[in-house]
């Protein structure tokens, strides 16, 4: 089991808890809440998100190109 559904399990017992708890355990529980979401969007946008630039570089240095920074500068 991966991460992301690790944080979908953690972020489904939170919820449940949410739904559950006294009123004076809300605020904690909301915050852990909240942190999962964020988690599991950033996991989740960095695996559809494609740095251009490093994809510009792997191709270049496929192609048997030289890479963006020079070594010495003259």
């Amino acid at each position: 089991m991966g991460r992301v559904e690790k944080l979908r399990e953690l972020e489904t017992v939170l919820k449940n808890a949410l739904d559950e708890c006294e009123t004076d355990k809300v605020a904690s529980i909301a915050k852990q809440y909240r942190e999962t979401l964020r988690e599991i969007e950033e996991i989740e946008s960095q695996k559809g998100n494609t740095n251009e630039i490093s994809r510009i570089l792997q191709q270049r240095q496929s192609n048997g190109l030289p890479g963006a920074v020079r070594q010495n500068r003259s």
